[in-house]
Protein backbone atom coordinates (compact mmCIF):
# COMPACT_ATOMS: atom_id res chain seq x y z
CA UNK A 1 0.00 0.00 0.00
CA UNK A 2 2.24 2.08 0.45
CA UNK A 3 4.73 1.49 -2.15
CA UNK A 4 1.55 2.67 -4.32
CA UNK A 5 1.11 5.70 -2.57
CA UNK A 6 4.82 6.32 -3.63
CA UNK A 7 4.38 5.70 -7.27
CA UNK A 8 0.74 7.92 -7.17
CA UNK A 9 2.44 10.81 -5.77
CA UNK A 10 5.66 10.31 -8.31
CA UNK A 11 2.69 9.97 -11.31
CA UNK A 12 0.90 12.86 -10.33
CA UNK A 13 0.69 15.23 -13.47
CA UNK A 14 2.64 17.92 -13.46
CA UNK A 15 1.23 21.76 -13.40
CA UNK A 16 1.20 23.19 -16.77
CA UNK A 17 3.70 25.86 -18.13
CA UNK A 18 2.47 29.05 -19.27
CA UNK A 19 3.17 30.00 -22.83
CA UNK A 20 5.01 33.33 -21.78
CA UNK A 21 5.23 34.93 -17.85
CA UNK A 22 4.95 38.23 -17.49
CA UNK A 23 8.51 39.19 -17.33
CA UNK A 24 8.85 37.54 -20.70
CA UNK A 25 6.39 39.31 -22.34
CA UNK A 26 7.70 43.06 -20.45
CA UNK A 27 10.69 41.73 -22.26
CA UNK A 28 9.41 41.47 -25.66
CA UNK A 29 7.99 44.60 -24.96
CA UNK A 30 10.94 46.81 -24.14
CA UNK A 31 12.66 44.89 -26.93
CA UNK A 32 10.10 45.95 -29.40
CA UNK A 33 10.14 49.38 -28.25
CA UNK A 34 13.90 49.94 -28.96
CA UNK A 35 13.65 48.40 -32.42
CA UNK A 36 11.25 51.44 -32.77
CA UNK A 37 12.82 54.20 -31.45
CA UNK A 38 16.42 52.77 -33.67
CA UNK A 39 13.60 52.99 -36.82
CA UNK A 40 12.56 56.51 -35.58
CA UNK A 41 15.46 57.57 -35.22
CA UNK A 42 16.94 56.35 -38.83
CA UNK A 43 13.94 57.85 -40.39
CA UNK A 44 14.42 61.10 -38.78
CA UNK A 45 17.96 61.38 -40.16
CA UNK A 46 17.09 60.56 -43.31
CA UNK A 47 14.79 63.26 -43.26
CA UNK A 48 17.49 65.76 -42.32
CA UNK A 49 19.79 64.58 -44.82
CA UNK A 50 17.12 65.29 -47.23
CA UNK A 51 16.79 68.80 -45.55
CA UNK A 52 20.37 69.29 -45.43
CA UNK A 53 20.64 69.00 -48.96
CA UNK A 54 18.14 71.01 -50.01
CA UNK A 55 19.33 74.04 -47.94
CA UNK A 56 22.74 73.31 -50.12
CA UNK A 57 21.11 73.62 -53.36
CA UNK A 58 19.44 76.55 -52.21
CA UNK A 59 22.46 78.56 -50.64
CA UNK A 60 24.37 77.27 -53.56
CA UNK A 61 22.30 78.85 -56.17
CA UNK A 62 22.06 82.28 -53.95
CA UNK A 63 25.38 82.47 -54.34
CA UNK A 64 25.20 82.12 -50.21
CA UNK A 65 28.84 80.70 -48.57
CA UNK A 66 26.79 78.67 -46.28
CA UNK A 67 26.27 76.07 -48.84
CA UNK A 68 30.02 74.67 -47.70
CA UNK A 69 28.88 74.27 -44.32
CA UNK A 70 25.53 72.59 -45.09
CA UNK A 71 27.54 70.11 -47.19
CA UNK A 72 30.14 69.61 -44.40
CA UNK A 73 26.72 67.78 -42.31
CA UNK A 74 25.79 65.80 -45.10
CA UNK A 75 30.05 64.54 -44.83
CA UNK A 76 30.24 63.90 -41.21
CA UNK A 77 26.94 62.42 -40.98
CA UNK A 78 28.18 59.67 -44.09
CA UNK A 79 31.61 59.36 -41.66
CA UNK A 80 29.87 58.89 -38.46
CA UNK A 81 28.02 56.11 -40.25
CA UNK A 82 31.15 54.60 -41.97
CA UNK A 83 32.73 54.49 -38.63
CA UNK A 84 29.27 52.74 -37.03
CA UNK A 85 29.83 49.93 -39.58
CA UNK A 86 33.55 49.40 -39.29
CA UNK A 87 32.48 48.86 -35.64
CA UNK A 88 29.80 46.19 -36.38
CA UNK A 89 32.01 44.33 -39.52
CA UNK A 90 35.53 45.66 -38.69
CA UNK A 91 36.14 45.80 -42.24
CA UNK A 92 39.56 48.37 -43.00
CA UNK A 93 37.21 49.79 -45.82
CA UNK A 94 34.84 51.25 -43.61
CA UNK A 95 36.76 52.68 -41.87
CA UNK A 96 39.59 54.09 -44.67
CA UNK A 97 36.44 55.61 -46.42
CA UNK A 98 35.38 57.16 -43.37
CA UNK A 99 37.86 59.07 -42.37
CA UNK A 100 38.30 60.67 -46.30
CA UNK A 101 34.50 61.56 -45.18
CA UNK A 102 35.31 62.69 -42.11
CA UNK A 103 38.55 64.96 -43.57
CA UNK A 104 36.34 66.42 -46.03
CA UNK A 105 33.51 67.19 -43.15
CA UNK A 106 36.30 69.17 -41.37
CA UNK A 107 38.23 71.10 -44.42
CA UNK A 108 34.47 72.41 -45.42
CA UNK A 109 33.84 74.58 -42.68
CA UNK A 110 37.56 75.81 -42.27
CA UNK A 111 37.21 77.01 -45.95
CA UNK A 112 34.01 78.64 -45.06
CA UNK A 113 35.32 80.21 -42.17
CA UNK A 114 38.41 81.40 -43.80
CA UNK A 115 37.10 82.42 -47.10
CA UNK A 116 33.58 83.39 -45.43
Amino acid sequence: MRRALLVWRDSAPAKPIPSASRQDKIEAMDERNQQIDVQAKSHALEYVITATQILTVLCLLKGNPAWRGSLSLLFFGIAFMLFYKYQQYTAKPYRQVGIVFLAIGAALPVWFAVAG
